[in-house]
């Protein structure tokens, strides 16, 4: 019976077969080796001393995967296959090539499923507002009952679908610059060893998010998914060279209840729960709200010592907030490019949680008109982060200083640390072009 994916031999004329399909659907991922020759990604692994994910190491993914366990995929049941299954734990390298548009939102058959797919227990969106709003339930306690039960049965049901977990020694690398991850989220919990590149992720929109009206002052939506999430003691993880947005629903989009927009969507690129040595590389990360957590929760202390992340030569384009929020980790940002001039909504860049050591060096921020300097940090419960070499908005700015000067108590420099795993660290005012022309997908992907 024939397989419903493709596994591929890697003997020459298997490869050679490959090559001319590759070259006759016009991809254009070309790919080179740091010493010049042609090297397939799927084998490419992360270069010494970049970033947190290459100490103790470093990180291969599933660069020794033999031809049995080489794949290309183009449609979520193959992807799911590939990894092992739906909650797969294996340890055999694999790496897996992705082709085209895998939908979260999809049977195993290729149907697509929407909202009322998912919907179970006689849950409504107008029965929940209903049995929630202030007015009725108040402002003191989390929803609970019939409307809440069913709001998390559905939000469950869809759970089912749209999280596809990635096992340990895996690469996953998408083919050209049009392999999408749509509506779905790609979780690495409990794994070692994993690189993901070349995707576009797009929309991971939870059907059913939950009111809080105890979550700040006004209270808020929140929702479930991520694009990606990388957690629950997962370590040496390699982000590079990927494109994550909300595609055509934008949280910008979506109407308010309670005075809040309904929130529709989490992270693009969460790293929490103990997650460790990670590097986020090349990236766009684009029209979004809250973009990249580091750190769950401040009374999750088994965090410290954990949490150590890279993040370099990254976009953050129209984001608002979160980029990254930081609580515990030891975290080395820089030559980020934040372009944020035309996004009225924006927040904060870096936001300094709860015993959180940031090393923020040489990052490009182009800010709206009029919005502050010192408001780039935002400080919740941490009291230390380093910055050196930022340019706002074309001119040289302290930015630790910038923020002292607007507000007590000041925050600290003194981190306790400083990077270790960097090669080279690009001028700032090179930062928007070196990023502009080389981040996201449809690349030319170097290791």
């Amino acid at each position: 019976m024939r397989a419903t994916f493709r596994k591929r031999s890697f003997a020459f004329v298997a490869f050679g077969m490959f090559a001319l399909l590759i070259l006759s659907l016009s991809f254009a991922f070309k790919v080179t080796s740091s010493a010049g020759a042609a090297a397939d990604p799927g084998h490419q692994v992360l270069p010494a001393n970049d970033g947190w994910a290459a100490a103790n190491g470093g990180t291969t993914g599933g660069s020794a995967a033999t031809s049995a366990n080489t794949y290309t995929v183009t449609t979520r049941a193959q992807l799911v296959q590939a990894l092992g299954g739906a909650k797969s734990t294996s340890t055999t390298p694999r790496i897996i090539y992705v082709q085209g548009s895998i939908y979260g939102n999809q049977d195993d058959s290729g149907n697509t499923l929407t909202c009322s797919s998912y919907i179970t227990g006689g849950y409504s969106l107008s029965a929940y507002l209903a049995a929630y709003n202030p007015s009725v339930w108040g402002r003191t306690k989390k929803p609970s009952g019939t409307q809440e039960n069913a709001r998390a049965a559905s939000e469950s049901k869809q759970a089912a679908r749209v999280e596809i977990y990635v096992p340990s020694n895996t690469t996953i690398v998408g083919i050209g610059n049009n392999a999408n991850i749509i509506g779905a989220n790609l979780l690495v919990k409990s794994a070692n060893n994993v690189i993901i590149r070349n995707l576009n992720f797009q929309n991971a929109s939870d059907c059913f998010p939950q009111w809080d009206p105890t979550d700040g002052s006004s209270g808020n939506w929140n929702s479930a998914f991520d694009n990606l999430s990388i957690f629950t003691n997962s370590t040496h993880v390699w982000v590079d060279h990927n494109t994550f947005s909300d595609a055509n629903q934008p949280d910008s989009s979506e109407p308010s209840y309670f005075g809040r927009i309904y929130e529709q969507h989490d992270g693009e690129c969460d790293i929490t729960k103990g997650a460790d040595l990670v590097t986020v590389s090349w990236n766009i990360f684009s029209n979004h709200d809250k973009t990249m957590l580091i750190g769950s929760s401040d009374s999750l202390t088994s965090d410290a010592g954990k949490l150590r992340v890279t993040i370099h030569h990254n976009e953050f384009l129209n984001t608002i907030e979160r980029e990254p929020r930081v609580r515990f980790g030891q975290v080395h940002v820089y030559d980020n490019y934040y372009n944020e001039t035309a996004n009225s909504q924006f927040q904060y860049a870096l936001g300094v949680g709860k015993s959180s050591q940031i090393y923020a060096q040489n990052n490009y921020y182009q800010v709206p008109s009029g919005f502050s300097a010192g408001s780039i940090l935002k400080a919740f419960t941490g009291t230390v982060i380093y910055t050196t070499g930022d340019i706002v908005n074309g001119k040289a700015i302290d930015l630790l200083a910038a923020y002292n000067a607007a507000n007590t108590p000041h925050l600290s420099a003194s981190v306790g640390w400083t990077p270790k795993y960097v090669t080279t660290v690009d001028a700032t005012s090179l930062v928007p072009s070196l990023i502009q022309g080389n981040a996201g997908t449809g690349h030319t992907l170097t290791a």
